[in-house]
């Protein structure tokens, strides 16, 4: 089996998502990734003629997001129309499944140079016209009545016993490392700027950070997702909240933790990774920074939803014939408080290695590009540190989660 080199990765800064407050709103996200594709391969060197597929995660896929936004961008960007592009959805996973799909072909030998990463401009995302995650399935619902992930984040942190004061405490520390981290400029290598159509600015940096949080001024917050808990689900009798406990009938009650500051900010952007086998780079001359080891993905109990990140990271593991001590900085995204805890609990990790320049809590989750960024994030630290081996986990709408191991070369 040949190897998938990882040569470069960029993406662009995380704009503010909701419409008229971000930095990026207005720039169509078919154009916000074709400038991350052409930074891509300004910053690489390579031929767009010798992509042999673009392989991008969407969480929407819909409205501007729709008719395969990979392809789309490609063209867009003014790559040659044999490049191909493809979109894939897994949720929140969306972009790392590009990623470890890209991997998959490389190493197969399949394919010789592949671009993969994501796209969301979540303040472009369209209103969902389907009730929920089954899609309006009774069938489907009737087994597994899924709830919103803001509800199952607080499913889960009542299931687990995380209090309150345990998720702000990781969303205050979440917003001091990205703070340190951006001071200590740690993203510049991988943010590229994005641009108006008329060639101007729009934004260079990562724009919803809030320094200086604190335990007090996040107690102030009103949990987010108690009303909601409160409602009833079209075609159900039962509020969100009595689904749990129907589910769960070891719980009384949802404990609702959960806000904006200890759940993951609504973001745009977009990310883009260069992947190619050895034969190729060397033919090229393209030096790695990278490689992918292993991937896996994994399933969990849906209506809980967001618990998979553990199992993915024991399964990657077991795939790669290592162990946690073998890893020197893990990637967890913090889609919420409590998935976070509830992956280092089943893990059995401190916060040493994890997340060590903040995560979504402070940075945002744009949906679809997340994965990308989070490797991005890896390697860049790996290389800063000197250090060998990263792993980087996700939980996915659906039960699901998505992990990636990579070693710096």
């Amino acid at each position: 089996m040949s190897e998938a080199w990882i040569i470069e990765g960029v993406r662009s800064p995380r704009g503010g998502g909701k419409q008229g407050v971000g930095s990026m709103t207005h720039i169509h996200p078919q154009r916000i990734l074709a400038q991350v594709l052409n930074a891509l391969q300004e910053r690489a060197g390579f031929d767009p003629a010798d992509v042999e597929d673009v392989i991008m995660g969407n969480g929407s896929g819909v409205g501007d997001h729709a008719m395969d936004i990979a392809r789309m961008a490609t063209l867009d960007a003014g790559w040659p129309v044999s490049v191909p592009g493809v979109t894939l959805h897994r949720f929140c996973g969306s972009a790392q499944q590009a990623v470890n799909v890209a991997a998959m072909s490389v190493m197969s030998g399949q394919q010789d140079l592949v671009v993969a990463g994501g796209i969301e401009s979540m303040s472009r995302t369209a209103p969902l016209s389907v009730d929920g995650f089954t899609a309006n399935n009774a069938h489907l619902y009737a087994q597994y009545p899924l709830v919103p992930q803001g509800i199952s984040a607080d499913l889960i942190a009542t299931v687990e016993g995380f209090s309150r004061e345990d998720c702000d405490r990781l969303g205050v520390e979440s917003q001091r490392r990205a703070a340190a981290a951006i001071d200590a400029g740690h993203f510049k290598r991988s943010v590229v700027p994005i641009h108006n159509d008329d060639g101007t600015l729009a934004l260079d940096h990562d724009e919803y950070p809030r320094a200086g949080t604190t335990m007090e001024s996040l107690a102030g917050l009103n949990p987010s997702f108690a009303k909601m808990g409160a409602m009833n689900p079209p075609n159900d009798t039962r509020s969100f909240d009595e689904i749990c406990k129907a589910v769960y009938p070891q719980i009384s009650e949802v404990n609702h933790v959960h806000h904006a500051g200890n759940s993951s900010g609504v973001v745009d952007g977009a990310s883009a990774l260069l992947l190619a086998s050895p034969e190729y780079a060397k033919s090229r001359g393209l030096k790695p920074r990278g490689r992918v080891v292993m991937t896996a993905t994994a399933g969990s109990e849906p209506v809980i939803m967001l618990t998979a990140p553990a199992p993915a990271t024991q399964l990657v593991l077991k795939k790669a014939g290592m162990r946690k001590e073998n890893i020197d900085l893990f990637e967890i995204n913090e889609a919420f408080a409590a998935v976070v805890l509830k992956w280092q609990r089943e893990m059995d990790l401190g916060n040493e290695k994890l997340n060590v320049n903040g995560g979504a809590i402070a940075l945002g989750h744009p949906i679809g590009a997340t994965g990308g960024m989070l490797i991005q994030t890896a390697l860049d630290e790996l290389e800063r540190r000197n250090q060998s081996t990263a792993l980087i986990a996700m939980c996915t709408g659906g039960g699901m989660g998505t992990a990636t191991i990579i070693e710096r070369l």
